[in-house]
């Protein structure tokens, strides 16, 4: 089925303002429980309108993901940005998960949620969840990297990020508001605290 919208041009202010209801919706009540009738309602348009801006259901639910993963991102690289000391940027790389997560209503990650509700996984919400997977492993091999020494290892960096994913589990499905904390807390205890710089040979 197709996924894709005439999205070259600019949208129009209606078409923002269906973006804005969609998401809300989407995120909210879930995608499956969301019509376009409900969607126009909301919005002040007519369904054909919606129709003529994405397409079609599944085009509003990617363009849905990906403004809101851009979101996500913009919002990691300015609080990382903020933190000078390689080590504390890993650590707040967990603050700024916590602050996204209580400022939302407490369903977690968006991509989760997308490919739990369209379970086929040759629905184009696989591969854009996929996308922001790797991205999220990119930017922890990015962090530890940066780490003095030899303290920045591949493996480092990839159970950050499963710590990172199992925060957002925890805190959406398990309810514990505090899981980015605890997440935290774990890679505090994970990450070389005083590391030694490579000896020459």
């Amino acid at each position: 089925m197709p996924a894709t919208a005439p999205a070259d041009r600019p949208l129009t202010p209606a078409a923002r303002r269906v973006l804005e209801v969609a998401s809300e919706l989407f995120y909210e009540r879930g995608i499956t429980s969301v019509g376009m009738e409900l969607v126009a309602a909301e919005a002040g348009v007519t369904k054909k309108t919606v129709y003529d801006r994405f397409g079609s259901k599944d085009a509003l639910i990617m363009a849905y993901l990906r403004a809101r993963d851009e979101r996500w991102r913009a919002f990691m690289d300015e609080r990382l940005a903020a933190v000078r000391d390689p080590r504390e940027r890993a650590l707040a790389s967990f603050d700024a998960l916590g602050a996204w997560l209580a400022a939302g209503s407490g369903r977690g990650c968006s991509m989760v949620n997308a490919c739990a509700e369209l379970p086929d996984a040759s629905h184009p919400v696989h591969g854009l969840a996929a996308e922001q997977k790797a991205w999220t492993r990119q930017l922890y091999a990015r962090l530890v990297r940066d780490l003095p020494g030899d303290g920045g290892t591949g493996t480092l960096a990839e159970q950050l990020a499963i710590v990172h994913e199992g925060a957002n589990v925890a805190y959406s499905v398990g309810g514990v508001r505090d899981a980015a904390a605890l997440a935290r807390a774990t890679a505090d205890a994970i990450l070389p605290r005083a590391v030694r710089p490579k000896q020459e040979v």
